[in-house]
C-alpha cells in the first residue's frame, strides 16, 4: 500500500474545505447547544439560507457580491428569529424538532421546480463566486508543504475559511467569559434559577440562537464558494448530524472543541477510505468480503462505532471536562 498517498491525502482532508465548513457549522452548534443547552437539529438551515442568499442576491438578482453576502447574514438572523420565538419558551425538544422539520422544509422549497427562476430548482445555481476569486493574492498554481498542496483557487477559500475560523474562536472566547456568556451557561444548568434573579432567559436564548445561526451561514458561504455552486441537497441532515458529531468529538463547550473535533473527524475519514481501497485494490481485503462501491458506507459504520465508544468511556469529549458538561450515556 502507498503510505505517502494515504497521509497526504488524509492530512489535506484534515485542513481542506470540509474541515473548514463544518468547523463553522460545530462552532455555531457549540454555542447553541454547548454553552446555552439549545437543541438546534436544523444548522444546515442556517447554512443553506446563507449560501442561497449569497447566490441569489448575485446569480438571479445581480446584485453586488458584498450586499448578497450581507443579506445571506440577515437571512440567518431572520431564520432564527421565526424558529425561537415559538419553541424558546418551551422545552429544549420542542425547538430541536421546529429546527430539523424547518431545515428540511427549506431544502424542498429551494429544489421544487416552481421556483425554479429563483432557486436553480434541483440543479441550484452557479455563477456567483467571480468578485471573491477577483481579489485571489495567489497566483496560478500549487501551494503547499512536500506532498500536501493545494491549488490556488481552493489555498484562497481555506485562507479565508481558516481566518474566520480564527475569529470566531476568538469572539466565542471573549464573549463566553463575559458577564453574558457566564448567563448562557447558567441557562444551561439551570434556567428557571437564571429567571429567579430576574434575567430575561427569553432573550439570552434568541441571542445564542441567532449567534450560533450566523456562524453557521459563514459555514454555508465558504461550503458554496468552496464548491462554487449551491445545491439543495448539499444542506441535507446529516450535515446537522455531522457537526454534532464534531462538537461531541472535540468537547463541548470548549472553544477548540469544534476545530479539533474537525480535523479529527475529517482526519480519521479520508485515512479510513483509503486505508480500506488500497487494501481491496492490493488484495488484502477480498471483493467478496467488500469492494470499492461499499468503502463510502463502511467508513460511517466506523465512525459511528467510535463515536460510540467515546460516548460510553468519554462522554465529555477529548478536551471536555466532565465537571461542566457530559453527555448521558445511560
Amino acid at each position: 500500500m502507498n503510505w505517502d498517498t494515504i497521509f497526504s491525502v488524509s492530512i489535506e482532508a484534515a485542513i481542506g474545505t470540509n474541515a473548514v465548513i463544518y468547523t463553522l457549522a460545530a462552532i455555531g452548534i457549540n454555542v447553541q447547544f454547548g454553552y446555552t443547552g439549545l437543541l438546534n437539529f436544523g444548522q444546515a438551515a442556517f447554512m443553506a439560507v446563507g449560501a442561497y442568499g449569497l447566490a441569489v442576491g448575485v446569480a438571479t438578482w445581480g446584485l453586488n457580491f458584498w450586499l448578497s453576502i450581507c443579506i445571506g447574514i440577515a437571512s440567518a438572523v431572520a431564520l432564527a428569529i421565526i424558529l425561537g420565538i415559538p419553541t424558546l419558551r418551551l422545552r429544549a425538544d420542542y425547538l430541536a424538532i421546529v429546527t430539523i422539520a424547518a431545515a428540511e422544509i427549506f431544502r424542498i422549497t429551494v429544489r421544487t421546480s416552481n421556483y425554479r427562476d429563483v432557486t436553480g430548482g434541483t440543479d441550484g445555481l452557479q455563477q456567483f463566486s467571480g468578485a471573491f476569486f477577483d481579489i485571489n493574492p495567489y497566483g496560478k498554481g500549487q501551494y503547499g508543504v512536500g506532498p500536501v498542496s493545494f491549488d490556488d483557487r481552493t489555498m484562497w477559500v481555506l485562507t479565508v475559511g481558516w481566518i474566520l475560523v480564527a475569529l470566531c474562536c476568538l469572539v466565542v472566547y471573549l464573549l463566553m467569559r463575559s458577564p453574558w456568556g457566564r448567563v448562557l451557561k447558567a441557562i444551561r444548568e439551570d434556567e428557571d434559577a437564571v429567571r429567579s434573579l430576574g434575567k430575561n432567559v427569553f432573550a439570552y436564548k434568541m441571542q445564542s440562537l441567532i449567534m450560533g445561526g450566523v456562524i453557521g451561514c459563514l459555514g454555508g458561504f465558504i461550503f458554496a464558494l468552496s464548491t462554487g455552486s449551491v445545491t439543495p441537497d448539499s444542506y441535507a441532515p446529516e450535515v446537522t448530524f455531522f457537526a454534532y458529531t464534531i462538537v461531541i468529538l472535540g468537547g463541548a463547550a470548549r472553544v477548540l472543541g469544534p476545530v479539533v473535533g474537525a480535523v479529527i473527524f475529517w482526519l480519521f475519514i479520508q485515512f479510513s477510505d483509503q486505508i480500506l481501497r488500497q487494501a481491496i485494490s492490493a488484495g488484502y481485503i477480498p471483493n467478496s468480503v467488500m469492494d470499492t462501491t461499499q468503502v463510502g458506507a463502511v467508513r460511517f459504520i466506523l465512525v459511528g462505532l467510535g463515536l460510540m465508544a467515546l460516548i460510553i468511556f468519554r462522554p465529555q469529549g477529548i478536551f471536555g471536562d466532565k465537571r461542566e458538561i457530559a453527555l448521558d450515556a445511560r
